[in-house]
């Protein structure tokens, strides 16, 4: 049998479609429930779902009266509030293409999205990084005072048509414009049901800051879909907090990257009896972490697997959970194959690179500007991630890794996660990650990074590993490091690890 998922596709999107329209639909038929809470031990800033709507198409009232007209981008330079999403939606709205950016870029790093993208206007929250610009700038003031305005009709239109742009660093380390059609939201229906088992009554918290893109597509444009209420946590809360706001504000699920729940999970977590179960993703999630979450709270976590391109298409849910580790399975109605590099579906049981169909719904554009990376992504029909996964008898698929961070040692190809895995309760160690370095010409060994409180034996970590792991795929050297290396977003940067000098 094929590494091959495809049962018979999703329903198309619609048409004319707004991607904003859609998101809020919903709640328009109950505009006195709360669609917002921004919580915080001392308490709540609510925002009810006729006050959003009318927010989100005053704001695209406001943007049109600027002179801004459909088809044009706009660069958003916002901050960590509730004005991010409102001016994401109001923009999107009116038919403008949003490109939501960190506010933690840099001015150099901001003057060169302007230069690729030449947008049309920015949005500009009060002391966010941003080079002087010819470029019309609307400030935080300006975005408030939107809101009050008259409601915008929704611009209408082919769904395959830009809603927005995403920067992603993909695996070159060249930031990528990451253009995404209206249809995307149309596309994010599969993961109601097979990630997050999302209802209506639900109270979704997510760690996440307002300006990341995981927290506007799970923690905010999803619930509203669903006419659910999102919490998101008020800038600065500290981690400690987290549970007991879950607790005081009646979370029933909870999203987040692996690394929160770790945090987490290093203070007593109160009863959290409403709460359902957990959802990770960004990247793969440690038995360990998913181990002490259920012991902690008596509640599963449920992972998924995505990206920037595609958001997520594999993922575990409340009724279809993985096993033995897996990612768990292609949702319904993706059309998703484990690959050759020659896109053929490879047999199952066989490490290939993870693909998902041309014809996805919720599938990128392109890369603007960038015609070639864009067609290097696709093998055929299928567009290929970049990361190397293996699809079980059951359909079930095992994450492996990235291509670029599969480890060679001694003509083996060994995946970091299956070795971290292994290696990641041994006594003392607190965290650990593997990657493969160069000892000489031609020659690459296996190396464990690992923190904990003082130094461990090596040989004894050693001959723990040897007892756990083949010979080829355990490390041949094992280093102390204050702290493992992780993008803004808490990613673990693998490759990074190489920087350590070993004597």
């Amino acid at each position: 049998m094929l590494s091959l998922h495809d049962d018979g596709g999703f329903a198309p999107c619609p048409a004319p479609f707004n991607l904003a329209a859609h998101v809020l639909a919903a709640g328009a038929a109950t505009p006195d429930k709360i669609a917002l809470s921004v919580v915080k031990p001392t308490g709540a800033r609510r925002w009810s779902y006729g006050r959003l709507i009318a927010a989100v198409r005053g704001t695209a009232t406001g943007l049109l009266n600027a002179g801004l007209a459909p088809g044009d981008i706009v660069l958003m330079r916002l901050g960590n509030d509730v004005e991010f999403p409102i001016a994401y939606l109001g923009a999107i709205a009116a038919g403008l293409v949003p490109v939501p950016s960190s506010s933690q870029l840099t001015e150099r790093e901001v003057a060169g999205i302007i230069d690729h993208l030449a947008p049309a206007a920015i949005l500009r929250g009060e002391g966010i990084t941003c080079p002087d610009t010819n470029l019309p700038v609307f400030s935080h003031e300006d975005l408030t005072a939107w809101q009050n305005l008259p409601p915008a009709d929704y611009h209408m239109g082919d769904p395959e048509r830009c809603a927005y742009i995403v920067y992603t660093s993909g695996t070159s380390g060249t930031p990528r414009a990451v253009a995404h059609a209206h249809r995307a939201i149309w596309a994010r229906q599969m993961m109601m049901t097979d990630w997050y088992d999302l209802r209506p009554e639900d109270r979704l918290m997510h760690a996440g800051a307002f300006n990341w893109t995981y927290t506007l597509g799970t923690g905010l444009m999803d619930p509203w879909t669903q006419r659910a209420t999102a919490l998101i946590p008020a800038p600065g809360t500290d981690p400690a907090q987290l549970a007991l706001l879950m607790k005081r504000n009646d979370a029933t699920l909870f999203a987040a990257a692996p690394g929160v729940y770790r945090q987490i999970l290093k203070y007593p977590v109160a009863p959290l009896p409403r709460l359902r179960h957990g959802l990770a993703a960004g990247e793969k999630l440690s038995e360990t972490i998913r181990t002490a979450w259920h012991d902690a709270t008596g509640t599963a976590i449920y992972e998924a697997y995505g990206m920037s391109e595609c958001s997520t298409f594999i993922s575990a849910a409340p009724g279809r959970p993985a096993t033995g580790g897996s990612l768990g399975r292609p949702q319904r109605g993706r059309h998703v194959a484990i690959v050759d590099e020659t896109g053929t579906p490879v047999p199952r049981d066989t490490p290939g690179t993870i693909a998902v169909h041309r014809g996805d719904p919720g599938l990128m554009l392109e890369y603007v500007g960038a015609p070639d990376a864009t067609r290097a992504k696709f093998t055929g029909d299928w567009f290929v991630t970049g990361d190397t996964g293996l699809m079980r008898a059951d359909g079930q698929i095992d994450y492996l890794g990235r291509d670029d961070d599969m480890m060679n040692a001694g003509g083996y190809r060994v995946s970091p996660i299956e070795v971290e895995a292994a290696l990641a309760d041994l006594p003392g160690i607190t965290e650990i990650a593997v990657t493969d370095i160069a000892v000489r010409e031609d020659v690459r060994v296996i190396a464990a990074f690992y923190t904990a409180e003082a130094d461990l034996d090596a040989d004894t970590l050693k001959h723990a590993a040897a007892e756990r792991l083949a010979r080829y795929k355990c490390p041949r050297a094992f280093i102390r490091v204050d702290g493992l290396p992780r993008s803004a977003n808490g990613k673990l940067i693998r490759r990074a690890l190489r920087d350590h000098v070993i004597d």
